[in-house]
């Protein structure tokens, strides 16, 4: 049977790998929407190829460019903040969030809000609104899978279990590019460098968050929203290999762990096909090849964020709010050549240090926090303790 579909984020990593898995099983899918932030040829390009009914790019100046290229396909065109949220609402199978960063938020909620089976793979939004967005969840009756490749992980061996029978959730992390590094090292990190993550393709703000070990800071923040166990059962371990995505420790010690490719297909197939299964083009698992796996502990001397990150949910309130919005601050600036790499984590805690706020209530009071957070971070970039 087809099922119908609506894609935010359609021109990043996770909106191709999506598409790519579509390709191989295009009877099954009615593509309804698709997004970009703008990319309007690319995004023009898609939605002709998957026939949707609506593009949208939620920078409105590309909207021209978008109707342009649009032009005679039949394929409606839309652009601005409301018209990603028009076509996050609307009434499909699955919705597939993966929008980049707190950007996402409104869109994930008007998905949300609307009562459906959202795919999320915008984790800021978890981040900076986990409590609301968990509580809007519960209320629409909706259903959120997780497409992070840890911590669809973790869905998969909970599965038919009782998370009351969990004594540990363990996030593994590749440990990213530099994890060999001395801190002397680390200082002339480039961005060329930065952008190389040796297992796993990703668009360019989340591989800097995995060089950094923001990435799997921000993870242990997901985590604690999407599986209640206790901050203190929430571990993280160093997996070079990333072919061990997580693992779940039952109380009788038992521990289940999902193994795969380092590709992100394979946890957005589990969402696609939930509850079931899904073919992909994807090459078998060797493991003889493989040889071997080895585990090591995370080094928060000299990659802190995971630290920060565990602080700033043990804190609370808007904290991981202001958290994932210097961060973005940050990586853009250290992208842009305006900080070096080991910066970025020094502007999310400057930030922090110097801006706290009262735990917002709804996803408005977020995005408010979102904005002074920001404006606080850049004044940390030229903080003269920052240069």
């Amino acid at each position: 049977m087809t099922r119908s579909l609506s894609l935010l984020g359609a021109t990043g990593s996770i909106g191709a790998s999506t598409l790519d898995l579509i390709r191989h099983n295009r009877d099954d899918w009615q593509v309804e929407a698709l997004t970009a932030n703008c990319s309007a040829a690319e995004l023009a390009q898609l939605a002709v190829e998957f026939d949707a009914k609506i593009a949208v790019v939620g920078d409105e100046t590309c909207l021209p460019e978008l109707r342009e290229a649009l032009a005679g396909s039949g394929v409606e065109a839309a652009g601005g903040a409301q018209a990603l949220c028009d076509a996050a609402a609307q009434s499909v199978d699955m919705t597939v969030a993966a929008i980049v960063g707190c950007a996402g938020l409104a869109p994930t909620m008007a998905a949300v809000e609307r009562g459906g089976t959202i795919a999320l793979a915008n984790k800021e939004a978890l981040v900076s609104a986990g409590d609301i967005l968990k509580k809007a969840v519960d209320r629409a009756g909706a259903i959120l899978l997780p497409t992070d490749s840890e911590h669809n992980a973790i869905f998969q061996c909970l599965a038919g279990n009782d998370i009351g029978r969990v004594r540990r959730i363990i996030l593994t992390a590749s440990g990213g590019p530099f994890r060999t590094l001395t801190g002397e090292q680390l200082q002339s990190v480039t961005r060329e460098q930065a952008l190389k993550h040796p297992n796993w393709e990703m668009g360019a703000k989340i591989t800097i968050d995995s060089a950094t070990m923001m990435n799997k800071g921000l993870e242990f923040i997901e985590a604690h929203h999407l599986f209640p166990v206790g901050l203190d059962n929430i571990e993280i371990i160093v997996h070079p290999q990333s072919i061990v995505h997580s693992m779940v420790e039952y109380r009788d010690r038992s521990v289940l762990a999902q193994l795969g490719p380092s590709d992100m297909r394979v946890p957005i197939a589990s969402c696609l096909a939930y509850p079931d299964r899904m073919k992909t083009p994807l090459t078998p698992l060797d493991l003889a090849a493989i040889g071997s796996l080895t585990f090591e502990a995370p080094n928060e001397e000299l990659f802190p964020a995971t630290r920060i990150c565990r602080e700033a949910i043990e804190a609370g309130g808007a904290a991981p709010a202001v958290l994932n919005a210097a961060n973005e601050i940050a990586v853009e600036a250290f992208l842009a050549g305006q900080i070096g790499f080991t910066r970025i984590t020094a502007v999310v805690e400057e930030t922090l240090a110097r801006y706290s706020a009262a735990a917002p209530g709804t996803s408005e009071e977020v995005l408010a926090i979102d904005g002074e957070a920001r404006q606080r971070a850049r004044d940390a970039l030229e903080s003269s303790t920052l240069v």
